[in-house]
């Protein structure tokens, strides 16, 4: 497995965190006061995308990073929008470039796969970036498990490989536990899930009448809109109220600590609601507390779905 480090040769943090609120639902302000929780709990893993909040996101984070650039590991994302051809590549990363105010990043992701697009290309072109120096290491974000390994095949060829791979992941939705977990595991591929606390739902808030994306946005509604789910969300608050623990602690606690180890994107609107995020870091996940937590959802088949195999 590639070992994920800064420039100064420090391993990346066991959280990440994610800024696709900077910009958005938190301005420059709260971004900063932000960052600055999360460089104080140790996190020196920050993840954006050329697109996040129009732009903003690369341009706060740019700027929060500026003075202490060897200190972070820096990642972002192209190719959401206009494919993974070799003229979209260049044309989204030259933005990243110029938003971010950095020649190079840490960890350039694919951010979808691309069905038109020849992986030939679109590798070819990431390994060329690597080889200028331009990135360090080149990762994929909502791949299947088979689109990962012909990718990887191909970088193989090529002379390089896939060192990350940025799946959804949290309580509520478990698929990538079916192959990409194991083929990450298999390829030494280090997994950088997003969605620890499914939008939000995880954290409690919505049983109690509060709003967020997921009564905000369709697209999140219909993504947690399982009854099972919010049950799920119901049992975790009951617990933490058991523990003295704030559910969206044990949430992220939980995703982090499956056998994978994965590094969760962990993320917020501000400050105060990014604190029980943060404390996820330290909480001591014990196996029969793992195994509580996971009883509250549903675990996904096998891939064979041969139950008795399992």
């Amino acid at each position: 497995m590639t070992h994920l480090e800064t420039k100064k040769g420090t391993p990346v943090s066991r959280l990440t965190f994610g800024t696709m609120q900077f910009g958005g639902t938190a301005d420059a302000t709260e971004s900063k006061a932000m960052f600055d929780a999360a460089r104080a709990a140790g996190i020196n893993h920050f993840d954006t995308a050329v697109g996040y909040t129009g732009g903003a996101s690369e341009k706060i984070l740019g700027a929060l990073i500026k003075a202490n650039r060897d200190d972070i590991y820096l990642a972002t994302k192209v190719g959401y929008v206009g494919g993974g051809s070799r003229a979209n590549i260049t044309k989204h990363f030259d933005i990243c470039r110029q938003q971010l105010q950095q020649d190079e990043v840490d960890l350039l992701y694919m951010h979808r796969f691309d069905d038109d697009t020849p992986l030939e290309e679109t590798f070819s072109t990431l390994a060329e970036l690597q080889s200028q120096g331009a990135i360090r290491h080149i990762g994929v974000s909502n791949y299947a498990a088979w689109q990962v390994m012909k990718a990887q095949a191909v970088a193989k060829s090529l002379g390089t490989r896939i060192d990350a791979i940025q799946p959804m992941y949290s309580l509520v939705k478990r698929q990538s536990e079916v192959e990409i977990f194991p083929m990450a595991v298999d390829q030494g591929i280090t997994i950088i899930p997003y969605s620890p606390l499914g939008g939000g739902l995880l954290t409690g808030k919505y049983s109690k009448g509060e709003t967020g994306r997921l009564t905000d946005d369709e697209r999140y509604k219909a993504r947690y809109d399982q009854r099972w789910m919010h049950e799920a969300a119901v049992g975790l608050a009951a617990l933490g109220t058991e523990l003295g623990v704030s559910p969206a602690t044990l949430a992220v606690a939980w995703a982090a600590s499956h056998p994978a180890k994965p590094l969760p994107i962990i993320s917020a609107r501000s400050a105060a609601q990014l604190v029980p995020s943060l404390a996820a870091a330290d909480f001591e996940m014990s196996e029969a507390l793992y195994a509580r937590i996971a009883a509250l959802s549903i675990a996904p088949p096998p891939a064979t779905d041969r139950l008795e195999e399992a």
